[in-house]
C-alpha cells in the first residue's frame, strides 16, 4: 500500500511539471514535508480544470459529474484507483481540508460550463471556488493542524488565492473569450476593453496583493519561501501586463521567460536568507 501511495503522489507531481513550470519551482522551495501533499492539490484542481477547459468533444458535465462522484467516494473509501484522486484524498484526511473547500471548487469548476458572463456576486463567487479556496486547502497543508493559526491566515490566503485568479484572467482574456466565450470580469465588453476598464481591474489586483503580503510573513518558516516565490512571480506578470494597452493583452499572452523565474528563485533565496522578505 506504501509504494501504491507514493507511486499516485508521483503522478501528482508529474501533472504539475508538465502543466506549470512557476508553481513547480515554487513548490520546490517549500519545506520537504509540504511537496507531495501540494503536488497533490494541484494535480487535483488542474485535472478538474482540464474537464471544462479541454475537452471539447466529449460530454463535459458528464465527465465533471463523475469526477465529483469518484471524488466522494474516494473520500469515503479512503483509496482510489484514480492516482489523482487516491493522493488527493489521502491529503484531505491527513490535514483535514473540508468538503465545503472541495464542494465550492467543483461548482466553479461546474459554473464553467455554461456561463460566458459573469456580473459582480457570480464572480465573487467564482473567484472563492475557483481559487480563494484552493489556496485554503493549501494553507490547511501548511498549518498542520494548528487551528488558530489557520483562522488568523484565512483572510490573506484568500486573497492571494484570488490575485493570482485575476491576473490569469487579464492574461488569458483573449483565450478565454475566442476559445470559450467567456469573459470573467463584470461589466467587461471585449470587444470593448478600454484602458479606464483595465485600470479598474489592475487597482483591484493591486489591493489583492497588499492584503495577502501580511499573511505570507506569518506563515510557517517551511511555507514562507515558496509562497513568496509565487507571489513575487504574480507581481512581475502582474506588473507587466500593467505596462501594457489593453490592445496588446486583446491579440497576445503576456509570459514571463523561464530564464527570468529562475532569476526570481535566486532573488527570493537570497531575501529569505537575509530575512528581508
Amino acid at each position: 500500500m506504501d509504494l501504491f501511495s507514493k507511486t499516485t503522489f508521483e503522478c501528482s507531481k508529474l501533472i504539475t511539471q508538465r502543466y506549470s513550470t512557476s508553481f513547480t519551482l515554487g513548490i520546490r522551495t517549500l519545506h520537504k514535508r509540504f511537496h507531495f501533499p501540494i503536488y497533490a492539490i494541484y494535480g487535483y484542481v488542474r485535472y478538474a480544470d482540464e474537464i471544462v477547459d479541454t475537452f471539447h468533444s466529449h460530454d463535459k458535465a458528464r465527465l465533471l459529474e463523475r469526477f465529483r462522484h469518484d471524488t466522494r467516494q474516494a473520500l469515503d473509501e479512503k483509496i482510489s484507483l484514480n492516482p489523482v484522486l487516491h493522493s488527493f484524498q489521502q491529503v484531505v484526511h491527513e490535514y483535514g481540508i473540508e468538503w465545503e473547500l472541495i464542494e465550492a471548487f467543483l461548482h466553479s469548476m461546474e459554473m464553467d460550463l455554461d456561463h460566458t458572463q459573469y456580473e459582480r456576486v457570480g464572480y465573487e463567487k467564482y473567484i472563492y471556488g475557483s481559487a480563494e479556496v484552493v489556496g485554503l486547502m493549501c494553507l490547511r497543508v501548511f498549518c498542520e493542524g494548528d487551528e488558530d493559526q489557520y483562522q488568523q491566515l484565512k483572510a490573506p490566503a484568500r486573497s492571494l488565492g484570488a490575485a493570482f485568479q485575476k491576473v490569469n484572467f487579464l492574461r488569458d482574456i483573449r483565450s478565454d473569450f475566442e476559445e470559450r466565450g467567456r469573459v470573467y470580469f463584470p461589466g467587461v465588453d471585449f470587444t470593448e476593453f478600454t484602458t479606464a476598464a483595465k485600470k479598474q481591474i489592475e487597482k483591484d489586483i493591486e489591493q489583492d496583493f497588499a492584503d495577502a503580503y501580511s499573511g505570507i510573513l506569518r506563515l510557517p518558516k517551511g511555507a514562507q519561501m515558496g509562497v513568496y516565490l509565487a507571489y513575487l512571480y504574480y507581481k512581475k506578470l502582474f506588473y507587466k501586463i500593467c505596462s501594457c494597452p489593453p490592445s496588446r493583452i486583446l491579440k497576445e499572452r503576456v509570459r514571463i521567460p523561464d530564464q527570468n523565474k529562475l532569476l526570481l528563485l535566486a532573488q527570493t533565496m537570497l531575501r529569505y536568507q537575509f530575512n528581508i522578505l
